[in-house]
């Protein structure tokens, strides 16, 4: 199995660069599990799966970056949690991949490693901010992709990329270390090719650390077999086209809209509704600069030595006041309680992952977005970033091709910790519309 990611390595890596360091252990990891197996020893749930780990999580002895000059020769001493927990299950660390400085934005690049380029079409971007790891999973340089979740950055390159993310809810994947131990906006989690992947990659990360003060219990509780079993009976979903209120591209719409109502074939009852969750985005953004802030504390005497994203959402961060924080927070809660009563009726919310489709690799962010000008950079992905600040379950799972053969990703909204029944719908929609992989 390493041998083999490590071929698509060396096939398809120099086209997209989406790792950006290979472990020299990986074969010496797998010649150790194949002896474990030939001496009878349990090797784990994930044994032999290549993992990409996204170079913003550490891993003892492997060079990361963070995407930033700064850390451009940092070698970690130990393993974050989820890389510990990734090794316990047998897995084998294939290498870092890659991503934007500190995970800021929305397309994945930065000054140590270039440009991570989309294996659809090289000539557009994989999304970020765990583009690497996506452009990776769809060309088999690896089998599941560790990644963080602050405005989307699971999401965002698993549609642009054609594979599933999921946002799971916060705690349910302790984040250690961090620079923000209370930190409920971003979350750690996985990617993989498929919902059924995730699944089983999620099962063996899970779970409360006495590491982490954010927790959630997992007793009892069996994604795996969640999706084995798939959707519950008499499922009842809404589709709505724009959350964010800022538009979307006709194309992906349409692909979005065919998806969701092709569930109705196998009993999902399907209803389009209107959602407008646009509070989020002004809400976010302030919330986004306290984040920055936060993780960037014991560096703001070296801001000027970072790039623009981590400069300008930091020195956002700094201009913003607490009543900003206050309000912010305010609509939070009202958007948590929107899907509190929203529930009530539905099972799932249906929306698409990106409101544009896949754009020039050059391009930090699109101009437009259907057209229009957007009032801030980041409105693009506020699609994502406004479901961020539910703390609710959140996949995108491929739903189809636009046009021109790029893929098109759907957000599926699950109840609190109700990730099982997320990824059992992403299962289903999966086999409904499959799109294949790019090579």
């Amino acid at each position: 199995m390493v041998e083999a990611a490590l071929a698509r390595v060396e096939r398809h890596n120099l086209a997209l660069n989406a790792v950006v360091t290979l472990n020299p252990q990986a074969m010496d990891d797998a010649r150790a599990l194949d002896l474990r197996i030939a001496a009878g020893q349990n090797p784990g749930p994930l044994a032999g799966v290549p993992v990409g780990i996204k170079d913003v999580t550490q891993v003892a002895g492997l060079r990361t970056t963070f995407g930033s000059p700064l850390y451009r020769d940092h070698v970690p001493g130990e393993d974050a949690l989820v890389v510990r927990r990734l090794r316990a299950a047998g897995a084998v660390i294939l290498g870092k991949t890659n991503t934007p400085e500190f995970a800021a934005g929305g397309n994945t690049w930065n000054d140590v490693f270039g440009r991570t380029r989309n294996p659809w079409n090289p000539a557009k971007s994989a999304g970020g901010s765990t583009g690497g790891g996506a452009a990776a999973l769809a060309t088999g340089m690896i089998g599941l992709a560790e990644g963080t979740d602050l405005g989307g950055s699971l999401r965002i390159p698993a549609s642009f990329c054609g594979v599933v993310g999921l946002r799971p809810s916060p705690g349910l994947v302790p984040t250690w270390p961090s620079d923000w131990a209370w930190d409920t906006l971003q979350v750690t989690g996985p990617m993989a090719r498929t919902a059924a992947d995730v699944a089983l990659m999620l099962q063996a990360v899970a779970g409360p650390s006495p590491l982490a003060p954010i927790r959630q219990p997992v007793d009892g509780r069996d994604f795996v077999a969640a999706v084995r079993k798939g959707p519950a009976k008499d499922l009842r979903v809404a589709y709505c086209p724009d959350i964010a209120g800022i538009g979307i591209d006709p194309g992906i719409e349409s692909v979005c809209r065919r998806a969701a109502h092709r569930l109705a074939e196998c009993g999902v009852g399907v209803d389009e509704i209107a959602l407008d969750l646009s509070a989020g985005r002004e809400a976010f953004l302030a919330l986004r600069g306290l984040w920055f802030v936060a993780w960037m504390q014991d560096r703001l005497d070296r801001l000027e030595e970072f790039g623009i994203n981590v400069k300008h959402n930091t020195r956002a961060g700094l201009a913003g006041l607490v009543p900003d924080i206050a309000k912010a927070e305010t609509a939070r809660g009202r958007i948590w309680h929107t899907f509190r009563t929203f529930f009530e009726r539905y099972d799932h919310l249906l929306t698409p992952t990106m409101a544009v489709p896949p754009f020039p690799v050059e391009q930090n962010y699109p101009d437009t977005v259907a057209g229009k000008v957007m009032q801030t950079y980041v409105d693009w992905i506020a699609p994502t970033f406004v479901l961020s600040l539910t703390g609710l379950p959140v996949a995108s799972v491929p739903c189809g091709l636009d046009g021109e053969g790029m893929p098109v990703g759907m957000q599926i909204v699950g109840r609190p910790e109700g990730e099982e029944a997320v990824l059992a719908l992403a299962a289903r929609m999966q086999e409904m519309v499959p799109i294949g992989l790019p090579c």
